[in-house]
């Protein structure tokens, strides 16, 4: 793996598995618990880009949480980490709104854009380009799927 990935890349990031986490909590609560109104129960008219999508989802989740530079310092407050924070606050606060049966555009946009922000702020400041690349790719595909299936 180090042959392909350089040898200024080590393997592990634990901080980029807690984000994972962190983020993945409120959908683990949803497939628990339905929202009231939960529009996000439907069947999706996106499957190539859901695919995709996916395909580069599991992709910079695999990237970012094993892959670290060997010269990366330990996270420390600074604007990306600061911005990492703000979207993952921005996230709970959509799922508080769609819980409460909030379903406008601005709630879907809160739910797919700052989860992708803070994984790709995290890759930047990680400055692993390796999952930043597919970050942006799912990104693209997460906001596509999001204005296709609920927006427009």
């Amino acid at each position: 793996l180090r042959s392909l990935v350089g040898s200024e890349m080590c393997i592990r990031d634990r901080y980029s598995l807690l984000l994972f986490l962190i983020i993945m909590l409120p959908n683990f609560i949803w497939f628990a618990i339905p929202a009231p109104n939960d529009i996000l129960r439907t069947d999706s008219v996106t499957p190539i880009v859901d695919a995709i999508g996916s395909f580069c989802q599991i992709f910079f989740i695999i990237a970012l949480c094993i892959l670290q530079r060997k010269n990366t310092p330990k996270i420390q407050v600074n604007p990306l980490i600061i911005m990492v924070i703000e979207s993952v606050l921005l996230y709970f606060t959509g799922w508080i709104f769609y819980y409460f049966g909030v379903t406008n555009p601005l709630i879907i946009l809160l739910l797919t854009i700052p989860p992708c922000s803070a994984f790709i702020f995290l890759a930047i400041d990680r400055k692993n380009i390796i999952a930043l690349i597919p970050a942006i790719a799912f990104t693209i595909c997460h906001v596509t799927y999001a204005i296709i299936n609920f927006i427009i």
